[in-house]
C-alpha cells in the first residue's frame, strides 16, 4: 500500500491587533501571500484597504476582520496555537523557536503592542532579537520567513 505524500501540512495565519497605520497592514498582507500564510486578519477598527497591498492578497488568501479580541478568540481554528509576537520578558527568540504545525501569529499595534491580558491568552510569545520594536509589517514578515525556512528544512 502506497502512502500519500502531503505537500502541505498544517496552516498558519497572521494578523494585527489594533493596527495604527493601515500602510503596515497592507504590507503585511502582501508579505503573507508571498510567504505562504493561509489567512490574515485584523482585530479592531483601525484598518482600511491600502495600496501597499499591491497583490490584493484578500483575493487569494482569506482575510478576516474582527471587532474585538473575544470575537477573534471564538473563531480561532481548532487545534491552532496562538502565538503572540512581542518584546516581552516571557518571549522566546524566534531564532530558536520551533513553530507549531498549526499556528496563528498575533502582532500588536505599532504604538502600544499587545495588551497584557491578550498576551496571557497566547500559547507562546516570540520576539525578534532587537533592542527596540520593529515595524509591525517587518516583524510579521520576518516571523513568516522564519517559519517558511524552518518548515522547508524539516521536509
Amino acid at each position: 500500500m502506497e502512502t500519500k505524500e502531503y505537500r502541505h501540512r498544517g496552516f498558519c495565519g497572521i494578523g494585527i491587533y489594533g493596527s495604527k497605520f493601515s500602510e503596515n497592514a497592507g504590507t503585511l498582507w502582501r508579505s503573507s501571500l508571498i510567504l505562504g500564510a493561509d489567512f490574515t486578519f485584523v482585530i479592531g477598527k483601525r484598518y482600511k484597504e491600502m495600496p501597499s497591498d499591491t497583490c490584493k492578497s484578500w483575493r487569494h488568501i482569506s482575510m478576516f476582520e474582527f471587532k474585538a479580541f473575544e470575537d477573534f478568540l471564538c473563531a480561532l481554528p481548532k487545534g491552532a496555537s496562538l502565538i503572540g509576537v512581542e518584546l516581552d520578558p516571557r518571549s522566546i527568540s524566534v531564532t530558536t523557536y520551533k513553530h507549531p504545525e498549526r499556528a496563528v501569529y498575533l502582532l500588536g499595534a505599532e504604538d502600544s503592542g499587545l495588551p497584557q491580558d491578550i498576551l496571557g491568552k497566547c500559547d507562546d510569545i516570540i520576539q525578534i532579537p532587537a533592542s527596540i520594536s520593529l515595524n509591525v509589517a517587518v516583524a510579521g514578515s520576518i516571523v513568516l520567513y522564519d517559519r517558511n525556512v524552518k518548515s522547508r528544512a524539516n521536509v
